[in-house]
């Protein structure tokens, strides 16, 4: 018997904000759980680095397939009773378009460890969300879910149309072959590649095929995806300006605001009736925190909703305690503020935040922040006057940005996500002058009104509570 579609999707929110133990919450609830799959590699590590405190990754690591990778990798980065302050975590190699077999193991693993422990002690249903603008560990991030049973994939922030056939080799234990973006590009371009016998020492484990969900704002890009493509998509999440993190880009020509941000019009509004012509099952995004926006996406054929916000700030989730703790409190004052900010994130799109103390929102943080580009997930590939592939962030250091064909008004007000983001799950890296990377929040509007979920008389609430209170009743 097919498995029934959930009504309610947990957002896929990275770095780290979606992680095991909010998806499996959430898929315990009998709705989809998402954990995030951004820069879990870097997250494994230092997640052993300060000790793995209640032996969680080291639980999964111990299922993994082949226990002598595992154990490699443990002994390599797990430092007993965590490390002290004044040191700084590991860099991980950033050649993930061409891993070395160390960096490919540590990809397979650390997506294998997110999704086995969001499986873990329930049948419900996880899925796991990437980028498809991080490009380079895509394959063996794939596959190390698949390894772990992941049910779905999810993947926005591009059009990420190599998937699903990607997917049906992967199942099939095929190599694989994705080309990457490469800005400039001549003759057959860039490719990454996986090989999963090779990966697994010749003996593959049987894995089955997750479904896979493109997260899109056009009724144009959901008809491609689901009708003109060999391998078509098995749905989408349809989401609109409204939402977190990043966001589309208003079609057509760039405008701004009064206060600088983006302007959508009509032409950025999906035809929901095109997408449910398509025949495929969809959900929307963006401001559905709540029953009747829930009942009036139903009523436009979706099976339901993803929700991002409500969850970012749950008991569960993997923000940092005092920030949630903050931004509750300006939720339940009123004075929370989203910031759509056009330039922020190096990957081009635009980027909500929300203006909080300490954070790259202020400018003065952001101008004291020494520009250094550590992790390197959002950089972009480009062709080389030699020819070959080089890589370019718009965050790094300016000069070095400019030395390889990047532009000063491109690294204007760019922040770098890959560090801030990683500091609002308490795992800033530690700078040469002894601070910690500042964070970045992000969030979707219906951040204004999120402590409604928390109870007379309570502080906090749960992935739970955001349940019961967002399903209609009947």
């Amino acid at each position: 018997m097919p498995q029934k579609l959930p009504v309610l999707i947990q957002g896929g929110m990275g770095i780290g904000i979606s992680d095991w133990r909010l998806a499996n919450a959430v898929a315990r609830e009998g709705q989809l759980g998402v954990v995030s799959g951004t820069a879990i590699d870097s997250m494994l590590v230092r997640r052993l680095q300060v000790g793995d405190p209640d032996g969680d990754t080291r639980r999964a690591l111990a299922a993994y397939p082949i226990p002598e990778v595992a154990e490699r990798i443990v002994e390599k980065y797990f430092v007993e009773g965590g490390k002290s302050d004044d040191e700084r975590f590991p860099i991980i190699s950033m050649r993930r378009n061409k891993p070395s077999r160390a960096l490919e193991d540590l990809l397979l693993v650390s997506n294998f460890v997110e999704v086995w422990l969001a499986k873990e002690g329930h049948d419900g249903v996880v899925g796991i969300n990437y980028l498809e603008k991080v490009q380079a560990p895509t394959l063996p991030s794939l596959y190390g879910a698949m390894l772990a049973g992941a049910d779905y994939v999810l993947m926005g922030a591009g059009i990420p149309k190599a998937i699903p056939a990607i997917l049906d080799r992967l199942a099939d234990g095929l190599p694989v072959k994705m080309k990457l973006d490469v800005k400039g590009a001549t003759g057959d371009g860039f490719f990454a590649e996986f090989d999963p016998v090779e990966a697994m020492g010749g003996s593959l484990p049987p894995v089955k095929r997750p479904k896979f969900l493109a997260i899109i704002t056009s009724h144009i890009l959901a008809t491609m995806l689901g009708t003109k493509i060999e391998v078509p998509v098995d749905g989408f999440v349809v989401e609109g300006a409204t939402a977190g993190g990043h966001n589309a880009p208003p079609r057509g020509k760039l405008q701004v605001s009064d206060i600088g941000e983006p302007i959508y019009g009509d032409r950025d509004v999906p035809d929901l009736e095109a997408i449910h012509a398509i025949g495929l099952p969809f959900w929307l995004a963006g401001g559905y925190a709540n029953p009747e926006r829930i009942i009036e996406a139903l009523a436009t054929g979706a099976v339901g909703v993803q929700i991002g916000t409500a969850f970012a700030y749950c008991d569960e989730s993997g923000t940092e305690a005092e920030i949630k703790k903050q931004v509750l409190k300006l939720s339940t004052d009123g004075q929370v503020e989203v910031f759509t900010d056009p330039v922020a994130s190096p990957s081009g799109f635009p980027f909500k935040v929300i203006p909080i103390d300490g954070s790259q929102s202020e400018q003065d943080v952001y101008e004291k922040r020494v520009r250094v580009c550590e992790l390197g997930y959002l950089r972009s590939a480009y062709q080389r006057d030699d020819g070959k592939m080089g890589w370019r962030c718009a965050s790094e250091p300016v000069q070095v940005f400019l030395r390889k064909g990047g532009t000063e008004e491109d690294a204007a007000g760019r922040k770098c996500l890959c560090s801030a983001l990683m500091s609002n799950v308490g795992l800033g890296q530690l700078q040469p002058d002894g601070t910690i990377d500042p964070m970045l929040i992000t969030s979707g509007d219906d951040i204004a009104d999120v402590a409604r979920f928390i109870a007379p008389g309570a502080m906090s609430y749960s992935a739970a509570d955001v349940i019961r209170q967002v399903l209609p009743t009947e």
